[in-house]
This record gives structure tokens, sequence and C-alpha cells, in this order.
């Protein structure tokens, strides 16, 4: 009957419910255990303090902290192809064209992303104490693209049409695709932007240290804003999957006993 139908739909829903309600949990639990861990980092800024405890160990370095630095280039700069007076240490410029395809099954247009092209560019950058002078401690960042978390900031977005000519038109006719349009981002980790950096550091000579990936496989991390905002994006994770978790405990736990009353009802009708 539609009734029992609606039962074993019940029954089935809680299940993948409570087990997705599972699921969130374990992840929310894994988040907690992460940022508990990331507290447990000491956090530095470039500065004497750091410079001093650096000097203090054996081996003239800190396997693995937390440091929070503007970001200064050490010589040249990188400028912006697009936009006058933007400057940085790293860029990324990303050309990728738009096509449309015909598919005779479905008979519709499609559209599709080819023809991507990316340029990186880096320069040899350093995170210093904010307003620190010239004489103030530095920390060369080592190998910043194999860190993880590194969103740099989209400076420049254009969409523009590609004019159709006849080899178009003849390209359409024998493949059924052409490009329309072509996109071009540009993105760049900018001068004075705050960062927050995980990973180990090494007193290099004098008052300059080192950024560099961690020899213990810890994770070597840049993240492009202050320490702060870095715990809390991760406090946003947590209650995110803690979130999730409640709702789904709660929608799995009121189908269940709808399914299981409606059940017993059915059973206590038939006799």
């Amino acid at each position: 009957t539609m009734s029992n139908i609606l039962i074993d739909w019940s029954t089935l829903c809680a299940g993948s419910t409570l087990a997705f309600s599972g699921l969130f949990y374990y992840l929310y639990q894994q988040e907690k255990t992460k940022i508990k861990k990331l507290k447990a980092v000491p956090k530095f800024e470039p500065g004497e303090t750091l410079l001093k405890v650096v000097r203090a160990t054996p081996y003239k370095r800190l396997q693995y902290v937390a440091v929070e630095g503007v970001v200064q280039p050490e010589g040249d700069l990188l400028t912006s192809q697009y936009v006058p007076g933007c400057t940085g240490v790293m860029q990324k410029v990303i050309v990728q064209e738009h096509w449309r395809e015909w598919d005779s099954v479905a008979r519709l247009w499609r559209n599709r992303s080819m023809n991507q092209q990316e340029t990186n560019n880096t320069v040899p950058f350093s995170l210093v104490a904010p307003g620190a002078g010239a004489g103030g401690v530095a920390i060369k960042v080592r190998e910043p693209r194999e860190a993880k978390g590194l969103h740099m900031e989209q400076v420049y977005k254009r969409r523009r049409c590609i004019p159709q000519g006849v080899a178009d038109f003849a390209l359409l006719g024998l493949t059924g695709a052409q490009p329309v349009e072509q996109e071009v981002r540009e993105e760049m980790l900018r001068v004075g932007t705050e960062m927050t950096a995980l990973g180990e550091v090494v007193l290099e000579g004098g008052r300059m240290l080192r950024l560099q990936p961690p020899q213990d496989r810890q994770q070597y991390l840049l993240y492009p804003n202050n320490y702060k905002s870095f715990l809390q994006m991760h406090h946003n994770v947590a209650n995110m999957w803690k979130w999730l978790g409640g709702f789904c405990g709660i929608t799995g736990t009121s189908l269940l006993t709808w399914a299981v009353c409606s059940r017993l009802g059915d059973t206590r009708r038939g006799r």
C-alpha cells in the first residue's frame, strides 16, 4: 500500500540521514582536534623575541611555529599587467577560452572551457612586523608555491567576445564547436598583505631568518590574513560540520520515529 511505501522510504531516508550525521560529527571532531593542535603551535611575530629564541636553540632552528607578519619584497617587485600601480611578489595570469558545442543527441548547445594558459611569476619576499623599519628582523619565505592555503587576491577579470569570422563558421560546420568568449584573470599576492605562516624557521645569518617547509612533513602553510582570522576560519568550518551533523541527526531521528509509529499503528489496525 501507499502507506507502506512511505514508511519504507522514510526508514531508508532516516538511515541515510543518520549516517550523514555520523560522518559530519566525525569531521567536526577532526576539525576540533586540528584547532587544538594549531593552538599548541608557538606563535611569533618577526622581531627580537623570535630571533633570540631561534639563536638559543641547539641547531638554530624552530621545527614548527606560526609567524604573523606583513609581506615585503626582498628586491624587485612584480607589476600588474592590467591594473596600474598594483604591485606584488607573486602573480598568476590565466587566459581561458569558452567554447560552445552542439550536442546532436540532446539537440542543444553546451558550454565548455578549453585552451587554458597559465603564467606564474614569483620574486623573493619576506615577512616583517607591521611598521618595522629597514633594520627590523625579516623572515625570508622559501618555496611559497609548495605551501597550502595560499589564495592570492584577484585584481583583474575581464571577459570579451571573440569575433566570428569565416574560419570560425567553417570550424563550427566541421566540428560542431566554436570559441565564443575569452576570459582573462590576474591574481597577485600584494605587497603589504597580512600573512600567517606555519613552517620551520631557521637562522640564516645575522638578523635574517628563513621560513621553509618543515623537515618532519608537517603542513607548510601560508594564509593571507592575520592569525586571528586563520583560527576563526577553522572554527567556522568546525561549526559548519557541527550544524550539519545536528540537523541530519534531528531529521533522521524524526523520520525514524514517524516510521516506527506509523508501522505500529498499521500493525494495531491490522489486528
